[in-house]
């Protein structure tokens, strides 16, 4: 039962990192997805992942302390900052980071996207916040990831793209792509004029939906 499980968590994957490969959110070779499989292991993508070629037998199992449980592939170099997400939130069971080109733009610029539309707060929980500079592939860059996360589903990573996360893969690609559209529309609005962000009175609703349906943050944050 135990490697029925591992490998439909395998296939959730290859399907979740093809996806985000077939909405335009990664290109080859870049980005990568990983899913929860208990406390303290995750499956992830392999670095340089092919996704045209990515295949079950491909992704990467591994303990929450970075360890290669079995033989195989190389996992993600930014492997790292998923172990951070995973072991700072139980509730997470999935975390994509994609390098999708509008957040890439205002990763490069280190802007924030203020609360522009509703579903902005529903589905990724307000303001998205970029990091501060780390290096890649470090753990510096987890705990960074981690402060902009706060109590949000997504966090703009700066000059390098997004970090995403939540309960389920399906619900974490919906994510990404609305975190994209969101970019991409202040972007525009940039070009134009000055964004006026929704009024905080106009947001309580949206915000128990938020908290109810999709919030992944940990419990220690739920009164900050």
């Amino acid at each position: 039962m135990e490697t029925d499980k591992l490998e439909q968590l395998r296939k959730i994957v290859v399907r979740g990192a093809q996806e985000i490969y077939a909405k335009g959110l990664v290109e080859d070779g870049e980005g990568n997805v990983s899913v929860r499989v208990n406390s303290n292991e995750i499956l992830v993508t392999p670095t340089s992942t092919k996704y045209d070629l990515l295949t079950p037998d491909l992704i990467v199992h591994m303990d929450l302390s970075g360890n290669v449980i079995g033989t195989g592939k190389i996992p993600s170099t930014e492997v790292k900052m998923h172990l951070a997400v995973y072991k700072d939130r139980p509730k997470v069971k999935c975390v994509i980071h994609n390098h999708s080109p509008y957040v890439s733009m205002l990763s490069i610029l280190r802007k924030n996207i203020p609360i522009i539309m509703e579903q902005q707060l529903i589905f990724l929980g307000g303001e998205i916040r970029c990091t501060e500079i780390t290096e890649a592939h470090t753990e510096e860059m987890g705990v960074s990831a981690l402060n902009a996360l706060g109590r949000n589903n997504a966090a703009i990573l700066a000059n390098h793209g997004a970090i995403v996360c939540g309960k389920s893969l399906d619900h974490v690609v919906r994510f990404a792509v609305i975190l994209e559209k969101l970019a991409k529309v202040y972007w525009g609005a940039l070009q134009i004029g000055e964004p006026l962000a929704i009024p905080e009175e106009n947001l309580e609703e949206h915000e128990k939906m938020f908290t109810s349906l999709f919030a992944s943050y940990p419990r220690r944050l739920r009164s900050s």
